[in-house]
């Protein structure tokens, strides 16, 4: 379990850094315009920043070959590839001559950690006894969550106008002790398992509709998480101008509110179920992530540290409600597709949200509300298909 969740902070590290980084990377290869718009305070506008990170989860879309690979090689064996290649490749964007070519490496990493944050999850779920595996998922997430932390912390520690390179290029240390960690991860097998599927990402007729729901309610979430990470950066440096160490220290704050956030997950999902715990986590992190971007500074502090716990309640949830309705034939391949949906959801809501940010010609604080709610709320009725879904806290594995 250890190692698990060494390998999962190591995947939230690295896959959070582009994120983290996002503003010092805007002044960096942007310039400013005298207009009234995002790209006047950060140096690149809302649609080539939404385009930039519409691109990172596009690329996300080669998780699912990737996961449904660990259906026929072993879990074990493609998680030890595409961790250390996505690591590589990371720290490759510390060389980064322009914004296109930071944006081209975390393309080429992305598909590689999320099927790496795809395969723990099964792992994970797979090595552990029913009434364990929503308590080890929570540890899991903390790791994931713990890594995300550390990448936002370190951005905000490592100054210079070169700050950034520095951020990326740690990813590289990890490569140096990883591999006995990765071996010490068993691979995880089930008596009487079907044969391997005939092609890559196919799943079975009697599990595609649990996919479609599922897959259906990530892409919501996507929509919704998206934007909420992915210019929580530029708004608080760059538009509220909060200086990079204050929002360190409300990340490492956030440690707290995280873990409040992973205990009740672990609670309501054990109670009330995963469907209903994926409702709550889903519905707060709109509401949180609305908060931040619709006010000032202490709006968008307290907006992030209750974000920071909405996640927490929302990411074991939807990791266990994602693998325990499968069957190990084709649970890694089920993990994948699940993972498509959620990058379709963050590319639409990312799109939407920048698009709708230039549109709008408002600056300072609250110049984000309006691109939060018309993005977050319309979308909000289909997790009412989570009903059309068995609960699946008593489940076993099969």
């Amino acid at each position: 379990m250890i190692a698990l969740f060494v390998i999962a902070l190591v995947a939230g590290f690295a896959q959070f850094g582009a994120v983290a980084s996002l503003d010092d990377v805007a002044h960096h290869f942007g310039h400013h315009t005298s207009s009234q718009s995002l790209q006047s305070v950060v140096g690149l506008s809302g649609s080539v920043l939404g385009i930039g990170l519409a691109v990172l989860r596009l690329a996300s879309l080669g998780a699912l070959p990737l996961a449904s690979l660990a259906d026929r090689w072993g879990r074990t064996t493609v998680l030890r590839r595409t961790l250390l290649v996505g690591l590589v490749i990371t720290a490759c964007a510390s060389l980064s001559p322009s914004y296109w070519f930071f944006v081209l490496c975390f393309a080429l990493a992305r598909p590689l950690l999320s099927a790496t944050s795809a395969l723990i999850q099964v792992i994970t779920v797979e090595l552990s006894r029913t009434s364990r595996r929503i308590h080890r998922l929570v540890i899991i997430s903390a790791g994931a969550g713990i890594g995300a932390g550390l990448a936002a912390i370190g951005h905000g520690l490592i100054r210079g106008p070169d700050s950034f390179r520095w951020l990326f290029a740690l990813a590289l240390l990890p490569v140096l002790f990883l591999r006995p960690i990765l071996r010490r991860v068993p691979e995880p097998t089930f008596h009487g398992a079907a044969a391997p599927l005939a092609r890559l990402g196919a799943v079975p007729r009697e599990g595609r509709g649990r996919v479609a729901v599922v897959g259906t309610v990530v892409f919501v979430i996507g929509v919704i998480s998206g934007p909420a990470s992915g210019f929580t950066f530029v708004y608080g440096e760059g538009i509220l101008k909060i200086s990079p160490a204050v929002v360190a220290s409300v990340v490492a704050l956030s440690a707290v509110t995280g873990l409040a956030g992973l205990l009740l997950s672990r609670y309501l999902a054990t109670v009330v179920g995963r469907r209903w715990t994926v409702v709550a986590g889903t519905l707060a992190t709109a509401a949180t992530a609305s908060l931040a971007y619709g006010g000032g500074k202490t709006a968008f502090v307290l907006g992030y540290m209750s974000g920071v716990m909405a996640g927490g309640l929302l990411a074991p949830a939807i990791a266990a409600l994602s693998t325990e309705l499968f069957a190990h034939s084709f649970r890694a391949t089920a993990a994948g597709w699940i993972v498509v949906a959620g990058v379709l959801g963050a590319m639409a809501g990312l799109l939407l949200f920048g698009w709708i940010g230039d549109t709008v010609h408002v600056t300072g604080a609250g110049s984000l509300r309006i691109p939060a709610l018309v993005t977050f709320l319309p979308l909000l009725p289909l997790l009412l298909l989570l009903r059309r879904l068995p609960e699946s806290s008593k489940m076993e594995l099969t």
